[in-house]
C-alpha cells in the first residue's frame, strides 16, 4: 500500500468487477429465457406450465441456498468464496448444452429428431413431467448453487470498499450489471442459437464466468491489503465510522461463534429486510423470466428483429432509469443532510410507485406492442433502484462481517417469492389459455387475462413492501 495525499480510485475497479460479473450471472439466467420458445419447446413439446416448473424450481432451489451461500461468503472470504460461486454457475450453465443428448440416449432414439416425433404422453417420466423437465431442472440446481453466491459476495465486498454514503451508488453500478446482461442478452443469444444450436448458446455464455474468475484472483485483495490502494483511499473507505480495518482473524471468530443464522431473526431490521425481498424479488424474476414469452405472444418472438428489439429497448430503459437509484440517496444525504437510512427509504418510496404503471400493460398491449415494453422497462428500472437501495440497508444497520449472512436470509425470502410468482404464471397461463374466452379479469379474456391478474400484482407490491419495512425500523437504529 502507498503514502499519497492524491486517493486512488481502486474501489472503483472493484465495482467494475462486481458489475462484470453480475452481467454474466443474468446472461446466464436468460439463455434459458430466450431459447426455450423458439428453439427448446419444439423439441421437447414443453407448455407454460412445463417451463414455469423449471424456472419455479431454479427459484427454490437459489432461495434455499441463498440461506447457507452468504454464511458460506463470510467464512470462506469474499476472495475464495466468490471464485467458488462463479466457478460452480458456469459449470451449471453450460451443462445445459447437455440436455438433449441425454434425453435422446435415455429413451433409446438415435436423433434428436425423432424425440420431437413422439407424442408428448410419450415422452411422460417420472411424477408427471417429462424427462427433457427434469434434466434442465437439474442443470438449473446447479447453476443456482453457484449463483446464489453472487450477491452476498458482492454486497460484501461493496461494504469492504465503500463508505455508506457511497454504497448505494456502488451497489446500483454493480446491480446494473442485472440490466446490461438482460440488454446484451437478446442481442447475442438468439443468433447463437440460429447460428450454432441453442445447446451452444448455453456452452459460450457460460464459459464468460471461468475468464471472470481468473481476473478475480489478480484483481482482489482485502483493503487493507490491497497493492493498489493508498492509505488516502483507505481512510476514505472507514471514514464514516472511524473504525479500524477488521482483520480475517476477527471475521472468522464473529461470524463462527457470535453472530449465527437464528440470531440474525431476532432483529425487526432483518424482518424489515427479508419483507423487502419476499415482495418484490418475484417481480423482477417474472419480468426475467416471461418477458420474451409475453411479447411472443403479442405476435413478436426472439427469432424476429422487433422481437429482439423489444427485449433491448426494455432492458435499455431499466439500465438508464435505475442508475440514479444511487444518486438519489446520495443527494438526499450530502444535499439535504439527511442520515443515509432516512435518505434510502426516501429513495425506495419513490421508486415504489414506478412498477404502477405495469397494471397498464396488457390493456395498452392492444394499441401498440411497444408501450408495454416501455411500462415494463420502467417497472423493471423501479425495481433495480429499489433493490440497490435495499442492499444497502444491510450496510447502514448490520456490521460488516455479519452482511453477507444476512443478504442470504434475505434472498432466501426473494426466492421463495419468484419460485411462487414463475410457479404459478406458469400454471395460470396454461389454465387460462385452456378456457379461452371463459377466462376473464378486469375486461381481459383468455391467457392475456394471466398476464393482466400477474402485472396487477407486480404494481402493487413495492408500496405494500415500504410501508411494512417502514412499520418495522421507523428511524436508523444499527446492530452493535
Amino acid at each position: 500500500m502507498t503514502s499519497t495525499n492524491k486517493m486512488s480510485n481502486y474501489r472503483w475497479v472493484i465495482c467494475a468487477m462486481l458489475f462484470l460479473a453480475t452481467t454474466i450471472n443474468y446472461m446466464d439466467r436468460q439463455v434459458l429465457s430466450l431459447t426455450w420458445a423458439d428453439f427448446i419447446k419444439p423439441e421437447f413439446q414443453w407448455n407454460d406450465d412445463d417451463y414455469g416448473t423449471i424456472t419455479s424450481f431454479f427459484s427454490i432451489f437459489y432461495a434455499v441456498i441463498s440461506l447457507f451461500a452468504g454464511k458460506f461468503i463470510d467464512w470462506m472470504g469474499t476472495r475464495k468464496g466468490y471464485i467458488w460461486a462463479i466457478v460452480v454457475w458456469s459449470l451449471g450453465a453450460c451443462l445445459h448444452a447437455g440436455c438433449g443428448w441425454v434425453a435422446v440416449r435415455a429413451e433409446g432414439l438415435s436423433s434428436v429428431d425423432e424425440f420431437m416425433l413422439m407424442d408428448k404422453a410419450a415422452q411422460i417420466s417420472l411424477m408427471g413431467l417429462t424427462l427433457s423437465v427434469w434434466l434442465f431442472i437439474a442443470c438449473r440446481m446447479i447453476l443456482a448453487v453457484g449463483e446464489a453466491g453472487n450477491f452476498p459476495a458482492a454486497i460484501k465486498v461493496t461494504a469492504e470498499f465503500f463508505p455508506k454514503k457511497d454504497r448505494a451508488l456502488a451497489t446500483s453500478i454493480f446491480n446494473s450489471g442485472a440490466s446490461i446482461g438482460a440488454l446484451v442478452a437478446p442481442l447475442t443469444i438468439p443468433v447463437l442459437a440460429k447460428q450454432w444450436g441453442w445447446e451452444m448458446s448455453f456452452v459460450i455464455i457460460g464459459a464468460l464466468g471461468f475468464v471472470w474468475a481468473g481476473l478475480w484472483l489478480f484483481a482482489y485483495d482485502k483493503p487493507t491489503d490491497c497493492r493498489f490502494m493508498n492509505e488516502t483511499e483507505l481512510a476514505y473507505i472507514n471514514s464514516d465510522d472511524g473504525a479500524a480495518p477488521v482483520s480475517d482473524e476477527e471475521d472468522k471468530t464473529f461470524v463462527a461463534g457470535d453472530f449465527s443464522i437464528i440470531d440474525c431473526f431476532m432483529y425487526r431490521q432483518t424482518w424489515a429486510f427479508i419483507v423487502g425481498k419476499l415482495l418484490t424479488d418475484g417481480v423482477w424474476w417474472f419480468f426475467l423470466f416471461w418477458a420474451p414469452a409475453y411479447f411472443k405472444e403479442l405476435g413478436f418472438p426472439v427469432t424476429t428483429f422487433t422481437g429482439q428489439m423489444l427485449i433491448f429497448v426494455l432492458y435499455l430503459i431499466v439500465t438508464i432509469v435505475s442508475i440514479f437509484g444511487g444518486y438519489l440517496p446520495k443527494y438526499f444525504v450530502e444535499q439535504k443532510g439527511m442520515e443515509p437510512y432516512a435518505g434510502r427509504m426516501r429513495a425506495m418510496l419513490i421508486f415504489a410507485f414506478l412498477p404502477i404503471f405495469a397494471m397498464f400493460a396488457q390493456p395498452l398491449a392492444s394499441y401498440s406492442v411497444w408501450l408495454p415494453c416501455v411500462i415494463i422497462g420502467l417497472a423493471g428500472a423501479g425495481h433495480q433502484a429499489w433493490s440497490a437501495n435495499l442492499y444497502s440497508t444491510i450496510g447502514d444497520m448490520f456490521p460488516k462481517r455479519a452482511i453477507a449472512t444476512i443478504t442470504g436470509i434475505g434472498t432466501l425470502f426473494g426466492g421463495l417469492c419468484s419460485f411462487a410468482i414463475n410457479k404459478c404464471s406458469g400454471m395460470l397461463f396454461t389454465y387460462a389459455e385452456s378456457l379461452g374466452a371463459d377466462f376473464s379479469f378486469f375486461g381481459v379474456v383468455g391467457k392475456p387475462a394471466g398476464y393482466m391478474m400477474i402485472f396487477c400484482y407486480c404494481a402493487v407490491a413495492y408500496l405494500v413492501a415500504w410501508f411494512i419495512m417502514k412499520a418495522l425500523v421507523p428511524k436508523y437504529k444499527p446492530i452493535e
